[in-house]
């Protein structure tokens, strides 16, 4: 593959793994076993199952184990055609990902702080309607 397709496929290939990490760690779908999951990663005994658990509440943690999925799936290198080609790829893609996730929250943030003021001057508006 050439550096031009490399790069779209990084670009492009990190998208679903965003989609897919940002849904189990964030979406309500999602909710009770990420709960659950929260629970256990607080309260287990052991460290090795506290950490196992905590893998699917952090978008972060749970994108590397999608990524490496995706490298499997889809035979995928960056720059180089052997195993560090593989590494290369997985950590770009993680990056990307993340990347994706932190301008989606942002989005998200932003449209929630706009229906909260919207919602605000309607019910103001409102209000003088009623006194009048």
């Amino acid at each position: 593959m050439n550096i031009t397709t490399q790069i779209i496929w990084l670009l492009v290939l990190a998208i679903p793994i965003a989609c897919i990490s940002w849904t189990v760690t964030h979406e309500e779908i999602f909710k009770e076993p990420r709960e659950w999951c929260v629970k256990c990663s607080k309260e287990s005994k052991l460290l090795l199952t506290r950490k196992l658990f905590y893998l699917f509440t952090c978008e972060y943690c749970f994108s590397h184990y999608i990524t490496i999925g995706f490298l499997i799936l889809c035979d995928y290198k960056l720059l180089l055609n052997d195993w560090r080609g593989y590494i290369l790829a997985g950590f770009s893609l993680v990056y990307v990902a993340n990347a994706y996730m932190s301008l989606f929250a942002l989005l998200r943030q932003a449209i929630k702080k706009e229906k909260v003021e919207i919602e605000k001057i309607e019910n103001e508006t409102d209000s003088e309607k009623l006194s009048k």
